[in-house]
């Protein structure tokens, strides 16, 4: 009863409590009583199923995974942009054929790069279908990242170097630069290619380029060339073909360096074609006794070779000779194709590196002369020839007195 009453009057006092009524005190010990506290809901079945556990852990550890593998991307991204250990400019060589892992481990193990495999993987994600590293000589700056080498090695921007080929040159003193290169590559062909088919030029190339791409570069470009100034060649030309005006630049080529000279000589050699008469060049001599390789610097071309019976001695045959004698270069194939309108038939060297024009064989014997006074106070040998035949030797009806006096080298 007392029970009931004091279940009553707490429950009275919860309820007054829990209405803002009057708070009841309790004495000492029902203070001190531990209230009771409600027993926890029980899990259910499907909670405790091994599925469910095995499905938690699945996924924490994805969530484990995740936050890893984008705390490794983001370290992978940073180390691409970040500079590179690189201390000092250095040049990298990415050989032909080389692969993307290959390029990486050479940039980790040259210390260019700090991690090869963030290189490859990164790299790749950004090349596009078809695109590659390109092979050749890279300058790689002092700290470059591994996203700045990437952007040089995929534009194929390396360093560049050349060989340069003057205008006069044989095939054969072409292909002697070509093997003094020390950064071509690769064997020249067997066969020399046509005297007068290369075009003389500057011809740059990267790492790695082979002989016969030179080669290849220059036999296109002169081909090109050769073809566009014959298109535009004087009508009333003595030349039957392509092939007659390279050779006869070529002669023009090899007698004068003077670049405002060539046309005035091309036409001296054009109008003694149309007269019949021999060309009477000293460097068809030349080219007759040494071929392509040159005459030797200590051998002077004496008064008897004048006479001795080669293919393209112009002393001795009519007409061009059989080939060029030289690779000749645009100013000269120009000169060819569109000469001076002249009457001259004979030059001579004037002392000063260019030479006097004569339309008269007595012009030319006075301007001869004069050459030969010339020659006689340096101490010239009399035995050395002069390119031709003394003044007072006349000349028959298919020849003609020299075209020029002095000493060939």
């Amino acid at each position: 009863m007392s029970d009931t009453t004091n279940q009553s009057s707490d429950n009275g006092q919860n309820g007054q409590s829990a209405q803002k009524g009057p708070i009841i005190p309790k004495s000492p010990s029902e203070a001190l009583r531990p209230e009771r506290v409600p027993e926890p809901p029980k899990r259910s079945r499907n909670a405790r199923s091994q599925v469910v556990l095995f499905l938690n852990f699945v996924m924490t550890m994805l969530v484990v995974v995740c936050i890893a593998g984008l705390i490794g991307v983001y370290y992978a991204i940073t180390a691409y942009q970040n500079p590179g250990p690189l201390q000092t400019n250095t040049n990298f060589i990415v050989r032909n054929g080389a692969g993307l892992s290959e390029i990486a481990t050479n940039l980790e193990r040259n210390l260019i790069i700090s991690d090869a495999r963030i290189f490859r993987y990164l790299t790749a994600t950004h090349l596009n279908a078809g695109e590659s590293l390109k092979a050749g000589e890279y300058e790689i700056k002092a700290h470059a990242s591994m996203n700045e080498i990437m952007e040089l090695l995929k534009s194929g921007k390396s360093i560049l170097y050349s060989v340069s080929f003057p205008e006069g040159l044989t095939v054969r003193q072409m292909f002697d630069r070509m093997l003094d290169d020390p950064v071509l590559e690769g064997d020249l062909p067997a066969a020399l290619p046509a005297e007068g088919s290369l075009r003389p030029d500057t011809y740059k190339f990267s790492r790695g380029t082979k002989r016969s791409e030179i080669i290849d570069q220059m036999a296109a470009a002169q081909q090109k060339l050769v073809d566009q100034i014959w298109e535009r060649r004087d009508s009333s030309l003595p030349l039957k073909s392509k092939e007659e005006l390279v050779t006869l630049a070529s002669i023009v080529e090899k007698e004068t360096g003077v670049p405002d000279e060539r046309a005035h000589v091309a036409s001296v050699f054009l109008n003694r074609l149309g007269k019949g008469m021999r060309l009477q060049s000293d460097p068809t001599i030349i080219y007759g006794l040494f071929g392509g390789e040159g005459k030797p610097a200590d051998r002077p071309i004496y008064q008897s070779d004048l006479k001795k019976e080669t293919p393209f001695n112009t002393y001795v045959i009519k007409g061009l000779p059989p080939t060029p004698i030289a690779n000749p270069g645009k100013d000269a194939l120009e000169a060819v194709a569109n000469p001076w309108k002249t009457q001259d038939l004979y030059f001579v060297a004037n002392g000063n590196g260019g030479h006097v024009f004569a339309a008269t064989l007595e012009e030319h014997n006075a301007n001869v002369k004069r050459w030969r006074k010339l020659e006689a106070d340096k101490g010239a040998d009399p035995e050395i020839a002069v390119d031709g035949q003394p003044e007072d030797q006349p000349a028959d009806n298919t020849s003609a007195v020299p075209l020029k006096k002095k000493k060939i080298n």
